[in-house]
């Protein structure tokens, strides 16, 4: 996959996504942020993102810090996709029921569009995380942050997560 991202980055291509799971063993990336951290290493100018970030899976917190350090990392050509999670099992396997999903989807989103944004500390309380006046030690790279885009192919709540944050909305053909 480093070898394939290199090969795009010399052809020219714009950008290159990188998916996160941990089930189907198809697609054996377990974090596409590390994924990213390497192939910055490999190219020069392509964009890399995350896509997705199985939100339900990740403290909101942690998936914002992270993101904009790679956001420095890689001065600027990282993205955060993020999402429910296509894979039904890799959540079982964590034990988060499938109802719980979307509502830890949206809170999550709520949460790290908001430290994203750094426009105050950020107090959030949800039965599965909590922010204490939280903010991130960096301010984004990238101004006014980083390119978020929400998955929206296999999800009913993509377009209006991306329609209320104002931010990408992850489309795809399907066979």
């Amino acid at each position: 996959d480093l070898q394939f991202v290199r090969q795009l980055d010399g052809l020219g291509y714009d950008e290159a996504w990188f998916g996160e799971h941990h089930s189907g063993g198809i697609e054996i990336s377990a974090d596409p942020l590390l994924f990213i951290a390497a192939a910055a290493r490999e190219t020069r100018r392509i964009m890399l993102g995350a896509g997705v970030v199985d939100l339900p899976l990740h403290h909101p917190f942690l998936v914002a810090d992270r993101m904009v350090m790679l956001d420095h990392m890689t001065r600027g050509r990282a993205m955060l996709g993020v999402g429910t999670g296509a894979l039904i099992a890799d959540t079982r396997m964590m034990g988060v029921e499938l109802e719980q999903k979307r509502q830890r989807s949206a809170e999550s989103l709520a949460a790290i569009m908001a430290l994203l944004r750094a426009e105050a500390p950020v107090t959030m309380k949800t039965d599965w995380f909590e922010l204490r006046e939280a903010r991130l030690q960096l301010a984004s790279y990238t101004k006014p942050h980083l390119p978020v885009a929400v998955a929206g192919a296999a999800s009913t709540d993509g377009s209006s997560s991306s329609g209320r944050y104002g931010v990408g909305l992850m489309t795809g053909a399907r066979n």
